[in-house]
């Protein structure tokens, strides 16, 4: 296999010093904000999509059923954009622990707008007296099935914060003495050094990246590799060892 490229995702003014609470940086944080404006524009198309269905097409006398059907789709590919664009943001700006609303909120609200933008109008689907049994039943199955996948994909099963960033990024800094780590687009840990051998395996664009721990996150990698003491010799990583205090201190 021809050995891999080395790509340095948003090289880093000043690693972030083991210990310290984590804060993005002004590029991350503006990067997040976009994200999170476009997301908030595409809820409210999908919103919008909603009441049109629910105001116009559920109104007419014989209802249109691929109009209905299409705008079913349209909210729920407009609902799960927004989804994965709000999850970018979060990854690059996450939320903290230490304000559980605004916590929950923030990490779940994909899965909040999608049950506003689907319960009503399957709820008015159902009770729609100008569909008959058929129709009610293809609707409301097309209804359910964008509502599961946008509500899932709204869900964030493990939702980054802004504690587990600094308790990352200070394993990482404790381990190497920087804030720097190695992954690839496959998988979902990121890694000690260039050298560690689950870095060696063929990729799809035979592309390792780095970049700080934060980076690491946005890119979709949960967590550090568990293979920390093999990593640290396949680095030539001497294995931290903690301070003793001196006696009488």
């Amino acid at each position: 296999m021809p050995s891999k490229k080395v790509v340095r995702v948003e090289p880093t003014k000043g690693d972030q010093a083991g210990g310290a609470t984590w804060k993005p940086t002004p590029e991350s944080k503006q990067q997040a904000t976009t994200y999170r404006i476009i997301a908030l524009l595409l809820w409210v198309l999908a919103i919008a999509g909603e009441l049109f269905a629910i105001f116009y097409v559920l109104k007419q006398p014989t209802i249109n059923m691929w109009m209905l059907i299409g705008a079913i789709v349209v909210i729920g590919v407009l609902a799960v954009i927004g989804d994965l664009l709000w999850k970018k943001a979060n990854r690059l700006d996450p939320a903290s622990k230490a304000d559980p609303v605004r916590f929950f909120i923030q990490n779940q609200l994909g899965a909040i707008v999608a049950l506003v933008a689907f319960l009503p109008l399957i709820v008015l689907i159902l009770t729609n007296k100008n569909m008959d049994s058929k129709q009610k039943g293809i609707a409301t199955a097309v209804g359910v099935v964008a509502l599961a996948i946008a509500a899932i994909m709204g869900v964030s099963f493990n939702p980054p914060s802004v504690e587990q960033y600094t308790a990352d990024t200070a394993e990482v800094v404790n381990a190497t003495g920087r804030d720097l780590v190695f992954w690839t687009k496959e998988g979902n840990v990121y890694h000690l050094c260039q050298a560690a051998s689950d870095l060696q395996r063929e990729s799809k664009d035979n592309t390792i990246y780095s970049g700080r721990v934060a980076d690491a996150r946005a890119a979709g990698k949960e967590r550090l590799t568990l293979k920390v003491p093999q990593e640290l010799k396949e680095c030539g990583i001497s294995t931290p060892v903690p301070t003793t205090p001196a006696p009488g201190k």
